[in-house]
């Protein structure tokens, strides 16, 4: 997903900005599919919401970096990048058409925006973000799901947590 930004911003993108799509996407595909793409934690920060585990990998604080590294390069400053120089959406084949359609509605939406329109955007549209002051404070799924409308929030909130255990207990049995 970060590539994907990346690559329509031009090949590198502020990492505000970044965070601010990857958490609008993953918002958009709940909404349209009851499913998030990146099952990452949601936080509330003092910029927005934003996906934890991500924005870890964005600034460097997660060790393995495998496949994050094939993709995007390491932050320098305020910004990452397209890890090649000829990499096209058909190199992005690890997401889905469906998911792929969510992104590209994220960025038709936010990617003519600034880093700070965009961080604006999620303070005034995103209900579920709360200023943590300085801190970050967890964003349940149940929460998201809520401020979006749906009307199963709780059930939907618990399948996504299955998910995200199974996809933990078998990453740790490699």
């Amino acid at each position: 997903m970060a590539a994907f930004f990346a690559m329509r911003e031009g090949g590198s993108i502020n990492v505000l900005k970044l965070a601010k799509l990857l958490y609008l996407a993953d918002r958009e595909h709940l909404n349209r599919f009851d499913m998030p793409v990146l099952f990452d934690q949601f936080v509330s920060m003092d910029h927005g919401p934003v996906t934890s585990t991500t924005l870890d990998y964005v600034n460097g604080y997660q060790e393995d970096r495998a496949n994050w590294d094939t993709f995007i390069t390491d932050r320098s400053g305020y910004s990452v990048g397209v890890a090649t120089g000829t990499m096209s959406t058909e190199d992005l084949d690890e997401l889905s058409d469906a998911e792929l359609d969510t992104l590209e509605a994220v960025w038709g939406q936010f990617g003519h925006m600034s880093r700070y329109t965009v961080r604006d955007w999620t303070h005034d549209h995103c209900g579920e973000w709360e200023d943590p002051h300085g801190s970050s404070t967890p964003i349940p799924y149940e929460r998201v799901l809520k401020f979006l409308g749906k009307e199963h929030h709780a059930a939907i909130a618990q399948e996504i947590e299955s998910v995200r255990s199974l996809s933990k207990s078998l990453s740790l049995a490699q």
